[in-house]
């Protein structure tokens, strides 16, 4: 019989280390007495017919011819193992990304020629690269969120292992305060999940003024200016970014309140007197201040009035401003005003049936609206803060008190008689 014949070594290479399972094909395998690559046995072998031989290859270098033998002897056709250095990893960038996979990593080390698997936990990369021989860029799969072993085998085995940090994507479950001014500047807690390592907060695609992560579930962010409206609050980490659609991350922007009309401009010192303002944004006010002074209380009606109960105050004009999320209001004069005080009546009586004209002293008379004797209603001119010309309306005979009313209330009552003209 004739000695074996080895015709093929699938695969042809192998670490340095040895371990390679290798499929040896070839002829006259019968009584098989020795596998040898190079000159060291295989560390074992089996043989599986006639024509072929599994082997685990020793530790060697370089390339070497495999040779089989038998009682007829040792093969002697060139069939040729080359031995490949492991490859190794030095280095990871970055080394962290999203759950969802699709960050692109470029691996470092050595021995990188002729990589043919880069996998992450286990998980083969989605596609990779290779570079150089000290080079890999490789897409990282999808992954459960934790700690993965990044590996890359080659033909001379499996490397040493680096770590890539899945990170969970972040999530909005809440912003407090979650309106503010156009203006920006309202400073927001944001609460969720995953906030570690956050690089950007946005409120409607534009980013915060400034951010401090507080712990993995809390952000406190700046609100920059923005138009008005609704914007989605959004958090960025190496994990990805939050959804836009999360229910509880919105942030409305309002604009600044405008008052136009205060009605009536005034009232007494007292306070008390029921105020309508007019204006625009004014929906969601939070105060309603006369002269720094808050309103007794106030109602929302629609979003351009409100109706305030003014407060006591001091004689004169204070600004009347609406503070709301998006910030207070021009101010507009309501006029404090003290009573009238009336304190003579020239001349003090006359007849019931002709127009007496009287002269009306006294204090805080300028605001007048009415001057009434008795129950009847005069006409009058306000000659100055301090005096009221009236004409006497027709009435029986007797005394009457006469009043004058401002917006601020009606003066003390000062008599005036009336008597019958003498008839013949």
């Amino acid at each position: 019989m004739a000695p074996p014949v080895v015709s093929s070594v699938s695969p042809n290479q192998g670490s340095t280390l040895g371990g390679t399972t290798v499929t040896v094909t070839g002829s006259g395998f019968t009584g098989v007495t020795n596998v040898r690559f190079g000159a060291k046995p295989a560390t074992s072998y089996t043989v599986d017919s006639s024509t072929q031989i599994t082997a685990v290859t020793p530790s060697g270098l370089g390339t070497v011819n495999v040779t089989v033998s038998t009682n007829q002897g040792t093969s002697s056709q060139a069939a040729l193992f080359t031995y490949v250095t492991t490859p190794s990893l030095s280095g990871l960038s970055p080394n962290q990304g999203p759950v969802a996979g699709g960050t692109t990593v470029t691996l470092t080390g050595a021995n990188l020629s002729g990589v043919t698997a880069v996998q992450f936990g286990g998980v083969a990369a989605a596609s990779f690269t290779v570079n150089s021989g000290t080079q890999i860029t490789a897409v990282a799969p999808a992954h459960a969120a934790g700690a993965a072993a990044v590996t890359v085998t080659a033909p001379g085995g499996t490397s040493n292992a680096l770590t890539f940090t899945y990170i969970a994507t972040p999530s909005v479950t809440g912003v407090s305060p979650n309106q503010g001014p156009v203006a920006g500047g309202t400073t927001v807690t944001l609460t969720g999940a995953n906030f570690s390592g956050a690089t950007a907060v946005r409120f409607g695609g534009v980013a915060a003024a400034s951010f401090t992560v507080n712990s993995g579930t809390q952000v406190t962010a700046v609100a920059p200016a923005h138009a008005a409206g609704a914007v989605a609050v959004t958090v960025t980490t190496p994990g990805g970014t939050s959804s836009a659609a999360d229910p509880n991350a919105f942030f409305f922007y309002a604009a600044q309140p405008l008052l136009t009309v205060l009605a009536p401009p005034s009232g007494p010192t007292a306070g008390g007197t029921a105020v309508t303002l007019t204006g625009s944004d004014l929906l969601a006010a939070t105060a309603v201040q006369f002269g720094g002074v808050a309103a007794a209380s106030f109602t929302v009606d629609s979003g351009t009035q409100i109706t305030a109960v003014a407060p006591a105050h001091a004689a004169g004009a204070v600004a009347v401003t609406v503070t709301t999320p998006g910030g207070t209001s021009n101010p507009v004069d309501y006029v404090y005003l003290n009573a009238p005080v009336l304190v003579s009546l020239v001349p003090a009586l006359g007849p019931t049936d002709t127009f007496t004209i009287v002269t009306l002293t006294g204090s805080d008379l300028a605001t007048a609206t009415a001057v009434h004797f008795g129950a009847l209603s005069a006409s009058f001119i306000v000659a100055s803060p301090t005096q009221i010309t009236a004409v006497v309306p027709t009435g029986p005979p007797g005394p009457v008190p006469v009043t004058v009313t401002t917006p601020a209330g009606t003066s003390n009552g000062l008599t005036y008689t009336r008597f019958a003209a003498p008839s013949i």
